[in-house]
């Protein structure tokens, strides 16, 4: 009998500190304004200076632990997606294991940038598909890269909020999961990062000094790169699950865009009302706003059992990745 894997509860976590646009409109002037136009993002939360990226990863998985009614000791695996990890290495999972207390579960990290969560949901249902010994997995997505930028001369602070979102997989007879996608272009790679800090150029007092530890914006990415490479993910999608692209209930995007969310369905002949966004409440949050609004569309009702909810990601370097899901 064929093992699929369907997600059973979800959870985010926002951390306290609200930054609003006005914020941001006496240090940068009224660039901020033509943003909050074309993006519909209008706020955005940071967390305590004392947090890492792994404290708020936490919190959402201790909200979609509790929403699925199992607790972190079953857990088999972890997955988390981020491009602002507590440290280079060791890998930030394996301290959200341990800070969760999910004593038995393997981990590892996957770093697409925003395309990370449905990669992270793709992996799971795989290795849930293929081992019948693996009951849980959680996977997360969260984001902190406010802390990794110049908040008071770089202007692209617009776009980070801190966030995270994650949800609970687990084996069922009945999909599911039902099918993913994945694009990639490298030659994007210099555009939009943290150069500074890896292997390629270690840390030193110049590097540190010329801002280049801090993520900056180098090149602006093509508007196509989202206005067609969405469309193009979905239609994939429905050709690798053979469906028709009217049968998705629910389209959950990056929330970088809430213009590019509008073009994309007007292409797609799809209504907007099934997609769902939270840039405008919560900022864009990277790494978590597919988790954090795929969470926020079912606690409002949204997305029903049965539903079959698509998810598109789109991050620097540049990943994209796709995923479609049917609701228990």
């Amino acid at each position: 009998m064929p093992r699929y894997a369907t997600i059973i509860g979800t959870g985010m976590y926002l951390p306290p500190i609200e930054v609003p646009n006005s914020v941001l409109t006496e240090k940068f002037g009224p660039v901020i304004g033509k943003f909050e136009a074309s993006g519909g993002i209008k706020t955005r939360f940071y967390a305590p200076d004392d947090w890492a990226t792994s404290d708020l990863a936490v919190e959402a998985g201790k909200a979609a632990l509790a929403d699925a009614g199992i607790k972190p000791e079953e857990l088999d695996l972890i997955i988390l997606g981020t491009d602002s990890p507590d440290y280079i290495t060791p890998a930030t999972s394996v301290v959200v294991q341990h800070k969760l207390g999910a004593v038995k579960a393997g981990t590892f990290d996957v770093g697409c940038a925003c395309a990370s969560f449905p990669t992270g949901l793709n992996l799971a249902a795989g290795l849930i598909a293929s081992n019948p010994n693996m009951k849980y997995v959680l996977v997360i997505g969260a984001y902190m890269m406010h802390k990794l930028a110049d908040l008071d001369k770089d202007v692209m602070s617009f776009f980070y909020g801190d966030g995270a979102g994650a949800a609970i997989l687990t084996g069922s007879d009945k999909p599911g999961f039902v099918t993913s996608t994945f694009a990639a272009d490298g030659s994007y790679h210099k555009h939009w990062g943290i150069y500074s800090g890896g292997t390629f150029e270690p840390v030193t007092a110049e590097s540190l000094a010329a801002g280049r530890t801090r993520v900056k914006l180098v090149t602006p990415f093509p508007a196509t790169v989202n206005d067609e490479g969405w469309p193009a993910r979905l239609r994939e999608l429905a050709a690798n699950g053979n469906f028709d692209l009217n049968d998705l209930d629910m389209v959950i995007f990056t929330q970088v865009r809430m213009n590019t969310i509008k073009l994309v369905m007007e292409t797609l002949g799809l209504p907007i009302e099934k997609a769902h966004w939270i840039m405008d409440k919560w900022g864009y949050t990277g790494s978590a706003c597919l988790p954090m609004a795929f969470d926020d569309a079912r606690k409002q009702g949204k997305i029903k059992s049965g539903d079959m909810v698509a998810f598109v990601g789109s991050g620097v370097g540049y990943n994209q990745a796709g995923s479609v899901f049917i609701m228990p």
